[in-house]
């Protein structure tokens, strides 16, 4: 995948943990609201945090539900340089964000306050509810490459004969027979320039 050149309209990408930094907002509000203090993002090895933190199941899934209904108000904030590479696609193409979310409010929110009115008309949203339906989005937004911090999901685009691109975390780094990215740098680099 060195060599290739990726076009600004057949790209698409996640939104949690890869556009918004969602292991920071969970562990910042694990700690603040429930007293779970001593884990670090590196502690995050698994997608399923119960199984790998002594944080309950409950405690995990209230903290998603809060972030995933309300983004602004938990304080979800942009992975470093992921708003800059978006306002630049944004003067070149749409840009086409798949979530696995159930609503898509709480996103456009979020994009709203963090981008102009300019930027936010360029972005198709889709939130779909489904980890495992994203390549069917994928096919239907004619895109080739789709950015993901899921392995599982990158794998599917894999064998849908698609490009995907795998958001380094803790969480997907035993997956190594897909392209990584460690930041948004390097997906700008990989993506054309004018």
């Amino acid at each position: 995948m060195k060599n290739i050149t990726i076009t600004p309209d057949r790209i698409g990408f996640d939104f949690d943990g890869v556009i918004a930094d969602i292991g920071e907002a969970f562990l910042r509000i694990a700690c603040n609201d429930y007293g779970y203090c001593s884990f670090r993002l590196e502690d995050i090895t698994s997608f399923h945090v119960e199984s790998c933190t002594s944080i309950p199941e409950t405690v995990v899934r209230t903290i998603f539900d809060d972030i995933l209904a309300d983004s602004l108000t938990t304080g979800l904030l942009p992975n470093p340089g992921a708003l800059d590479v978006i306002r630049d696609l944004a003067t070149r193409s749409k840009v086409t964000i798949i979530t696995a979310r159930s609503f898509d409010q709480p996103v456009s929110d979020w994009l709203e306050h963090y981008l102009a009115p300019d930027v936010c008309r360029k972005i198709n949203l889709i939130a779909m509810h489904d980890h495992d339906r994203k390549v069917e989005y994928i096919k239907q937004e004619n895109l080739q490459f789709f950015v993901d911090d899921r392995a599982e999901t990158c794998a599917q685009v894999a064998a849908a004969k698609l490009h995907p691109l795998l958001y380094h975390q803790p969480w997907n780094t035993s997956w190594t027979d897909i392209h990584v990215v460690h930041d948004w740098q390097q997906i700008a680099a990989l993506i054309e320039k004018e």
